[in-house]
């Protein structure tokens, strides 16, 4: 766990920071200077280039995740492992490539009245999918050498701050939208580039020859296992995405940009995940390695108390301060309800901890991808059910369906198949508790300044929130962390 916390700790700094910077430009700066089609357009730019992706890794960062124990070994190159990814990355392009060709009309012309702006930029979309696919690649590199950092700091931090940039620079009228497009193509490409850069300098651009003998000896599960990444890769990406795709095509580029703000507020929730996941990743693949069910099941219970908490703190005090944010942006009002269905999505699946790494890091990873196929599938029945008669809110509640539906399936696997669980009395005191704080902090009096209104609830919030989960002792890690924090304070007033 100390690899975790240190690791997780300064992951989610780097990501609470971006999603800072997130929040002012894409929160308030986009909403307030960009028309909903030129904020939708941006968005599903990225949607689409992400989905492609996913299929174009050919789900090598699998491959990379669980068996690179057996490639490991600097005096051999690590057996030429980073060679075979390159060759999946240039194969798999080169197949999305291809498909993009022949699907690109349907694209465009599926709702073309709706969406001329994205017919004029939709050939970003190669270019973006192409550093997508070796970012992913650099990153899951990076990763198993045991540096979760680098990529986490220039995907979710140095990143937005570029575009915080862009946007200044359009707001000001100093460049004009089609050089926005155009650099904020070239910023998210960046993040490929400079993981490829810190490889390099650290020495670790090994593409020497691939060992034949771990070839011959892993090639059939090498095949398996990056046909289920792909799957639970492309379905996990579109469950994120999908629905701004479906959403421009029943109500046009304009509900997609409202869709996409409101989706942004809601995503907010899970974002503290990102770190500990993917450095949970590797210690429980190593744990799977020795059988070692002892270290897992603590990992799961520690994810899950944890994540709940930081869940629901940041659920109620967006819920808290919902109409404030909608004062702010009043033009995209209509998307009160998204914000709520997709966080309540997010906090089941912060709740769940690293129960997905856990069935996809052990022998049973291609139920992972099933369940990320499931998925994918219940999110587009239900988009196709609610979009028409609820509009994005419809949307909304298809997501939260569709990760209600596999949080529970995912849950029950885990129990039967390894007699896991990670819940007790304390995910239920945290509940309690939040609700308490919530309905506290709702009947703090109401200020005429918006944003002193703000600050009082949200920091009512966490006193209240805050005091009564230390007092409840329903979380070890948040107990460390508050005496950590007295004791520096007590420090000081000593100085």
């Amino acid at each position: 766990m100390g690899v975790i916390a240190k690791q997780s700790v300064l992951g989610s700094i780097y990501t609470y920071a971006g999603a800072a910077v997130g929040f002012v430009s894409t929160g308030l700066l986009m909403p307030a200077f960009f028309s909903e089609e030129q904020v939708g357009l941006v968005n599903l730019l990225i949607a689409i280039s992400l989905m492609f992706s996913q299929i174009g890794g050919l789900g090598f960062v699998g491959v990379i995740t669980l068996l690179f124990p057996y490639f490991r070994n600097v005096e051999k190159k690590h057996n030429g492992i980073l060679t075979l990814g390159f060759m999946f990355s240039i194969v798999g392009f080169l197949v999305v490539l291809i498909a993009f060709y022949f699907l690109k009309p349907y694209l465009i012309q599926s709702n073309y009245e709706k969406s001329i702006l994205l017919e004029e930029n939709i050939f970003y979309v190669p270019i973006l999918f192409f550093f997508t696919i070796l970012f992913s690649l650099f990153d899951t590199y990076n990763k198993v050498l045991y540096d979760t950092i680098s990529g986490t700091f220039v995907k979710e931090l140095l990143i937005r701050l570029f575009n915080l940039v862009l946007i200044v620079l359009f707001i000001f009228e100093i460049i004009t939208f089609p050089q926005f497009v155009l650099l904020y193509v070239i910023s998210n490409i960046t993040p490929a580039i400079v993981l490829f850069v810190v490889i390099v300098l650290r020495k670790n651009l090994f593409l020497g020859k691939i060992s034949k003998e771990l070839w011959q000896t892993h090639k059939i599960k090498i095949f398996k296992i990056a046909l289920a990444w792909v799957i639970a890769g492309f379905s996990g990406i579109a469950i994120m995405n999908i629905d701004k795709f479906m959403v421009n095509y029943y109500l046009g580029l304009k509900a997609a940009g409202i869709y996409s703000i409101s989706f942004f507020f809601g995503v907010l929730i899970i974002m503290p995940s990102r770190a500990l996941r993917k450095i949970s990743s590797i210690v429980i693949a190593g744990a799977w390695k020795k059988n070692d069910l002892e270290t897992i099941s603590k990992v799961y219970y520690k994810s899950s108390i944890n994540l709940l908490l930081i869940a629901l703190f940041i659920f109620f005090g967006i819920w808290l301060n919902i109409d404030n944010i909608f004062r702010i942006i009043p033009k995209y009002s209509s998307g009160k309800h998204v914000v709520l269905f997709i966080a309540l999505a997010n906090v089941i699946d912060m709740a769940s901890g690293v129960s997905t790494v856990i069935i996809t890091n052990s022998k049973y990873y291609r139920v992972g991808a099933y369940l990320m196929l499931f998925t994918i599938i219940v999110v587009v029945f239900f988009n196709i059910l609610l979009i028409p008669s609820f509009g994005i809110t419809g949307a909304a509640l298809a997501s939260l369906f569709a990760i209600f539906a596999v949080y529970f399936i995912r849950f029950i696997f885990i129990l039967k198949q390894f007699k896991l669980q990670p819940y007790n009395i304390n995910h239920v005191k945290i509940i309690i508790l939040a609700i308490t704080s919530y309905g506290i902090a709702y009947f703090i009096p109401l200020f005429s300044n918006l944003y002193i209104d703000v600050v009082i609830r949200s920091m009512g919030l966490i006193i209240i929130f805050g005091s009564l989960t230390y007092i409840s002792k329903a979380s070890d890690d948040f107990q460390v962390i508050v005496m950590k924090v007295l004791s520096k304070i007590k420090s000081i007033i000593k100085e």
